[in-house]
Order: structure tokens, then sequence, then C-alpha cells
């Protein structure tokens, strides 16, 4: 069992069903593992069980424990990786776009992950059981830098070191439409979606506060524009759910571009093409670029020559 829980549901929340409140509630869990434990009789609200669809009642307290998913085997795979620096500490690689980061539903072998594993077996050992080595994450469309621990004391301190906001990540996006400001900074907090939980939103109260800088590389007519965008903070889909908040999402972002003109990219163009940080043992300042994938790129030379982009289905 996970660790126990025990929440106090507030006016506001009054009226929602126990399994939206739970999802709410525990973001990081999924539906079924959410479903399972309601159906189990693991969750009780004001100590008794419910079913799904309970309404809950402001001041009524939700309590108890998640089922955990039997553990999966890391199978270690000869995944290319391209990496950019290596130590016994650590190592950074550029992440290729389409390659998921670590082994969860649907995607058990084939994962960053997996490669880690096969290129250094000791990184099994380091952090989560199913994200060894794993501190922080790219999407699996979204392409760039990556800096991964190879020990226990390593991962602690660049765990530390993301949640105190003192790495630099800056990406490359190629957004629809065309600001009218050459930069900008945009503040809103980002929670999970009330509807869609396979997206977040952002929120009046419930999220998480996030920042997002960004300034204009170049623009090609009304129609696109290539951006530099810094965060301050690692939410999830942050620099996706800012920009399409703007008014501009990402080119080829299904998930919150879809209503955009245009669908024919092979991707969400978003490249994490700089990582800068401290290393938590050298202490020395390190900084890495990874340059924008062939995909990426090619869709950029069309655009500077001119050429019209994104009319597939």
């Amino acid at each position: 069992m996970s660790a126990q829980f025990d929440f106090s549901v507030s006016a506001d929340q009054a009226g929602l069903r126990l399994d939206h409140f739970l999802a709410l509630a525990i973001p990081d869990e999924s539906r079924s593992s959410l479903s399972a434990a309601v159906r189990s009789g693991l969750i009780l609200v004001n100590d008794k069980s419910q079913k799904s669809g309970y309404r809950l009642k402001a001041g009524e307290q939700v309590s108890g424990s998640l089922i955990e998913p039997p553990p999966l085997e890391i199978l270690a795979e000869d995944i290319p990786l391209d990496i950019l620096f290596e130590d016994d500490h650590l190592l950074v690689l550029a992440k290729p776009p389409g390659l998921v980061v670590h082994p969860g539903s649907g995607h058990h072998r084939g994962t960053l992950v997996n490669g880690l594993v096969y290129h250094c077996q000791t990184i099994c050992e380091v952090g989560d059981e199913l994200r060894p080595g794993i501190v922080h994450r790219l999407d699996k469309d979204t392409s760039g830098v990556m800096v991964v621990a190879k020990t226990a004391a390593t991962h602690r301190l660049l765990v530390d070191a993301f949640r105190d906001r003192q790495v630099d990540k800056e990406y490359i996006a190629l957004v629809h439409g065309s600001p009218y400001d050459e930069q900008g900074r945009i503040v809103a907090a980002i929670g999970r979606h009330r509807i869609n939980r396979q997206k977040m939103a952002i929120t009046e109260s419930g999220g998480r506060y996030a920042a997002t800088n960004w300034h204009v590389l170049a623009r090609y007519g009304h129609d696109f524009t290539l951006l530099q965008v810094g965060i301050e903070t690692g939410r999830t889909h942050q620099i996706r759910v800012h920009l399409s908040s703007l008014g501009f999402p990402v080119a080829g972002d299904s998930l919150y571009g879809s209503n955009r003109p245009g669908k024919g990219f092979p991707r969400q163009l978003l490249h994490a093409f700089r990582l800068s940080f401290t290393h938590p043992i050298t202490r020395k300042r390190l900084s890495f670029e990874a340059p924008l994938p062939a995909d990426f790129a090619t869709i950029v030379d069309r655009l500077a020559n001119g050429e019209a982009v994104g009319k597939g289905v």
C-alpha cells in the first residue's frame, strides 16, 4: 500500500464526485488506480466506503490509501544514447523525439530508462525503482537535453537543485500565430484539467505556481513564430499550457492546439535546447546544448525559405 492520506472537502469542492475529487487531490495517480482503490473499499468518506459516483459534501473527510501496482522489471535494452557528457556521478544526453523517458502504462520496453540500465547497470539502484536515475523528464514528443543521476547522492542533490530552481532550462518552440510583443512573461498556476485528465490547465485555485519567459527568435509572416522559452518552474506541460493560453499554441501539439489550422507536423515542435546547472559534486557550472533535431530543423528551414508548412492532415 502507499502512504495513508486524509483530505477535507472544502466548500468549493462540494458536489464533486468522489472519483473526480480524488483525481484532483492526487493528480499523479492514474484514474485506474484510484478507481481500483475505491472499488476495494480502501477509500473512505467519513469512515464509510462509497462508490465512485458519490457526491461529496463540504466538511466530509476523504481518507484511505491506494493499491500499488506490481513492480515492473526494468529490462536492459541496447538503445542508442546521444551522450553529451558523462562522469562517475551523472550523464547528460540529448533525448530524441518519440522516446518515452521511463516505463509506465503501455510502455514497458523501449524507453530511455531501458537504455540507461543497459548503459550503466548500477543506475537501477538510484532513485525510484521505475524511474532510476531520472530527476526530470521531457514529454515523449519533446526532444532535447536531459541530465541523469548515476549515484544516489547525486540524484538527491539534483532533485533539490530542480526543486529550488537552481537549474536553467531553455527551449525552442515553433508556435502558431505572431505575438504582438517581442518578449513576455506569463505567471499562471497550473493544475490537472477538471474534465480531461490527460490535460493540464491554468487554474484559479488548487494549481501550482508556474512562470514562463519567452522572446521571439524569428517570425514567418503571421502564421508561425519561433520562440526561445525559459521556464522558472517545471510543471507538467507548462510551456504548452502557457503558450496555448496566450493564443500561440505549439505547432503540432494535438492536445493543446488541436483547434488550430495546419496539423501536418511530425510532432509538437518543442525542443529543450539548453540546460545549465552546477555539478552537485564538483561544484563546476555546466551548460549543454543540443541542436534542433532534423524534423524540427527541416520545418524551420522551409519556413525561412517562404515555403508552406503544416498543411497535411
